[in-house]
């Protein structure tokens, strides 16, 4: 009958391990808790990692850097895509650069002529035929020291008749004469400043208070002439230039609004998962840069053709008159400046589309 007792005392519950099984039992808590308190060292450690590796601010420009490479190729892409719709913009903006470029070209050759016909002008003080040569270069001394004189010149008669013969081809004619109706010349070649009306009759006076002057003419005021419709021209390539850059900026508007409108949706996804304004604009940006560069190469290339179809006839003409002036382009630092302004226009005239159709598209 002893040997049923045990089974009554191991019903009941017991406050201390008198057992193999229950001291088994409080080993296998101990893990436990170092299994709870595993994870909290972990997390620890996680948070603790998070708070170190911070964005670098090298890696923002990195990021920055590439996004606008990235939108700079897409957008040409998108141009090279559609090479009919892209050529005919960039025709267009090309016209409206060609038409001011050339005219500025041909100005500016009128105005180098115009300059060294400038240099070659000269009062002419024709002298009294009595005049001896030793009188006259008496003068011309005289007049060289002169402020507003800058060289003198004196032609005597022979050599004047000399020149005539050998310029206007009558030889004959001028053998033929008894006596040199050539009188002797002083070439007078002034320093005025702006060539104003008010010196040059004051160096005219002057010149004819000599006694041995028989007249004086004036060879510069067809040279203020020019100038004056040159200027005229030149503020009339400026205006017309402005004119058609506003065409520019008008094209170029309308073609990224078209743009935008075409990438409606693909703005509204970008702007609700928190793109900027600045972030969705750069590849509109970029598609007006490309149209403005490339109108601007193509308004290069025309007017490479028409210049060397112009310089021969050119040449040729300058030839008939015995000259050797020669037409001038833009030149290389002039022809990136073109290129560089069309691309310019084209920035400018995106810009102002974007920011003022891309503001309206809002996510609701």
């Amino acid at each position: 009958m002893k040997s049923k007792r045990p089974s009554v005392t191991g019903n009941r519950p017991s406050t201390r391990p008198s057992t193999g099984a229950n001291r088994g039992a409080s080993v296998i808590r101990r893990p436990e808790r170092a299994a709870t308190a595993e994870p909290t060292r972990q997390q620890g450690a996680v948070q603790k990692g998070a708070v170190q590796n911070k964005v670098k601010l090298t890696d923002k420009f990195e990021a920055y850097f590439a996004h606008h490479s990235t939108s700079a190729i897409d957008s040409l892409m998108r141009l090279l895509e559609t090479p009919f719709q892209s050529l005919m913009t960039w025709l267009v903006i090309a016209i409206a650069v060609v038409i001011p470029a050339a005219l500025y070209i041909g100005f500016a050759n009128l105005q180098h002529l115009g300059e060294n016909w400038e240099g070659s002008s000269q009062v002419s003080v024709f002298l009294r035929p009595e005049t001896t040569d030793a009188r006259a270069e008496e003068m011309r001394t005289k007049l060289a020291t002169r402020d507003d004189i800058a060289k003198v010149v004196y032609v005597s008669p022979a050599q004047g008749l000399a020149e005539f013969k050998a310029q206007s081809g009558l030889g004959e004619v001028v053998d033929s004469l008894e006596k040199n109706p050539l009188p002797g010349t002083l070439l007078v070649t002034p320093r005025l400043q702006n060539g104003s009306d008010a010196a040059i009759t004051s160096l005219e006076q002057s010149l004819l208070a000599d006694p041995a002057v028989a007249d004086v003419r004036l060879d510069m005021q067809w040279v203020k002439r020019l100038q004056q419709l040159m200027m005229l021209g030149k503020k009339m390539v400026f205006g017309l230039g402005g004119l058609l850059a506003l065409g520019v900026l008008l094209v170029i508007g309308n073609t990224i609004r078209l743009a935008i409108e075409n990438r409606r949706d693909e703005i509204l996804v970008v702007k609700l998962v928190g793109g900027t304004d600045s972030y969705v604009a750069r590849p509109f940006l970029y598609t007006g840069l490309w149209y403005g560069i490339g109108g601007g190469l193509l308004a290069l290339v025309v007017l490479g053709i028409g210049f060397f179809w112009v310089s021969t006839t050119v040449d040729q003409l300058a030839a008939l008159y015995q000259s050797n002036f020669r037409l001038q382009g833009l030149g290389f630092f002039g022809s990136i400046q073109m290129v560089l302004l069309a691309g310019l226009t084209g920035l400018l005239g995106a810009w102002i589309a974007v920011f003022r159709h891309l503001i309206q598209i809002q996510p609701r």
